[in-house]
């Protein structure tokens, strides 16, 4: 007798092709039949009208401490994801020491967004080896899960203070290839580093991985060609400097494997498709030298909600900015009432060349206040800083620090970045079926009170299949499940198979959606994280255990911790491209 049988939905099985009406048999955690199924189950969901799929990939999250506070990985299993990968951007909390943890955990509050006292209250922090951390949340999570060795965590266990502002020493570089291939044994998935300029620590210092040189990069990327099921990713910076491209493509030579790195996004830019077209040539620069270099496009122009306070983001742009968010808060909000910083900090916002991808930052009247705390400044919420500017004979950066800091610098900025029109997802259609991409970037899990990318899934389902038609749904169902289940090396996952692990979502094509950003006062330590319900996503299975009912978390945790060489196998270099 099976354990389950979906019954009567159309199955789209993630290899893009057409989908027909079908039964799904499950026993023992996997898919034992497809088609007509007779047998008789415990369980019977008839699934008629609706589309069964394999459960959604995300390739880009940073739920490393959010197993602990919320094993479930929500908003994300509520979206029709089923695995999760993360620690990325060199941003992992293993390994890990008592004296590396007093850095990393303020790192990890202004790089990722991950409230400090969030961190201090409902991560335990009880382990040291990458093995250890995964013992620790084994059993216990909701969606499968898997996890990178991150730059920064491992240079600063070795180095200690020396990470910030030290080139390594070869004694310390051989220390941290050695700790690498101690993680990647214990089942670390691979490797992450970046090189980014938005990239700051707790004291606004650029990050560990920041200071070292190319070759230690190159040095960390060649141990993963020794273990089986491992894999890249590195964040290069938005605007490609001198040297990056053929450094990524070193990566790939080194470590014989696929790189991925961190993301195409398309805005309300004129040039949207050259700029892309122009980050996509990596690719092919790579592929000429025998590498491989693949994307992550991110399916819908990114809200980003910005503070003063934090200073996220705003210290990517250059001069004056790199520095006032080192300052402590009372010092910072003193200066940001004097005229001659005012200036400078408008100058150099200014000087940020049309052209680069993070202009948009640099703009100060094109920020929309999303929202205030004085009472006198509620007029202001919703509108755009330019048109107040205008209207009160007063410069932007006057308008938003003179707002700020009435709000003790926590007034919430959106950059108005467009992109939510057709044109818009006509060229993020091509990206998603270019074999240079993957669909991923969400960041799930990191940046609670300033992104709303987690909603991938619902997003391409809502926008990219329904409303704009550029891409079908089985194409849309294949780009989530099984592509990216490849990129990954996962074993056994990403379609709807007979042996394939029974990672499974019914859905209603027709209302499938994300729902409105909202606030959600969730949060360990009296914190809030931005969020977004998922529409129409009916039931959602992992390892053949319902996690998703209805709409309704059912509070199974069924999750299996994904270990490289057990889960994972190791990926050919042109496993990507297409035929």
């Amino acid at each position: 007798m099976l354990d389950l049988k979906i019954t009567g939905g159309t199955v789209i099985d993630g290899t893009g092709r057409p989908g027909f009406v079908g039964d799904v048999g499950v026993r023992d955690g996997r898919i034992v039949a497809v088609g007509d199924i007779s047998e008789d189950a415990h369980e019977t969901i008839d699934a008629s009208g609706r589309i069964v799929s394999p459960g959604f990939i995300d390739v880009h999250t940073h739920y490393d401490a959010q197993v602990f506070w919320d094993p479930a990985l929500s908003p994300s299993c509520f979206h029709g994801v089923t695995t999760v990968l993360g620690g990325f951007c060199g941003f992992s909390i293993a390994p890990m020491t008592p004296d590396a943890l007093g850095y990393l955990a303020p790192m990890l509050a202004r790089v990722e967004g991950m409230p400090l006292e969030t961190l201090q209250l409902a991560v335990p922090w009880n382990w040291q080896s990458f093995g250890e951390y995964l013992d620790r949340i084994e059993g216990t999570i909701g969606l499968n899960a898997g996890f990178f060795a991150g730059h920064s965590a491992i240079r600063r266990v070795v180095m200690g203070e020396r990470a910030v502002g030290h080139k390594a020493t070869p004694e310390e570089l051989t220390g941290m290839t050695e700790l690498l291939g101690k993680s990647l044994a214990e089942g670390a998935l691979g490797f992450s580093s970046t090189i980014s300029a938005t990239h700051n620590d707790g004291d606004g210092n650029a990050v560990p991985s920041r200071w070292a040189d190319y070759s230690e990069i190159i040095a960390l990327a060649r141990v993963v060609r020794d273990y089986p099921g491992t894999g890249l990713e590195f964040l290069p910076g938005v605007d490609f400097e001198p040297g990056v491209p053929e450094l990524i493509t070193e990566l790939s030579l080194a470590s014989q494997r696929p790189v991925n790195w961190n993301a195409v996004a398309i805005s309300g830019r004129e040039d949207a498709a050259e700029k892309a077209e122009s980050q996509l040539a990596i690719s092919d620069y790579a592929r000429s030298r025998g590498g491989e270099v693949i994307a992550l496009t991110i399916p819908c122009t990114p809200e980003v909600y910005m503070t003063f306070k934090q200073g996220f983001v705003f210290d990517s742009l250059p001069g004056i900015w790199r520095e006032i968010f080192k300052w402590p808060l009372p010092e910072r909000m003193e200066r940001f009432r004097e005229p001659e910083l005012r200036r400078q900090m408008a100058a150099d916002a200014e000087s940020v060349p049309e052209e680069a991808v993070m202009r948009f930052v640099s703009r100060l009247g094109n920020y929309r206040i999303v929202s205030v705390t004085a009472e006198a400044n509620k007029p202001y919420e919703g509108r755009v800083v330019s048109e107040i500017a205008e209207a009160e004979g007063r410069e932007s950066i006057d308008v938003m620090l003179d707002i700020a800091l009435s709000d003790e610098l926590l007034t919430v900025f959106a950059p108005l970045l467009g992109g939510h029109d057709h044109e818009s997802f006509v060229l993020r259609g091509k990206l998603w079926l270019d074999d240079r991409t993957l669909i991923g970037a969400s960041d799930a899990g990191a940046h609670l009170d300033m992104i709303d990318t987690f909603a991938f899934s619902t997003t391409v389902l809502q926008d990219g299949v329904r409303n704009h038609g550029v891409v079908s749904l089985e194409q849309a169902i294949n780009l989530m499940t099984e592509r990216p289940a490849r990129y990954a090396g996962l074993i056994d996952r990403g379609l709807i198979k007979p042996g394939y692990h029974a990672d499974i979502v019914v859905f209603d094509r027709d209302t499938v959606a994300r729902g409105p950003t909202y606030n959600r006062f969730d949060v360990p330590g009296n914190q809030f994280r931005v969020y977004a319900d998922a529409e129409g996503i009916d039931h959602v299975f992992v390892n053949g255990v319902q996690i998703v009912r209805n709409g309704d978390h059912t509070g199974n945790m069924p999750g299996t911790v994904l270990r490289s060489g057990r889960d994972t196998r190791t990926v050919a270099m042109d496993a990507m491209r297409h035929a």
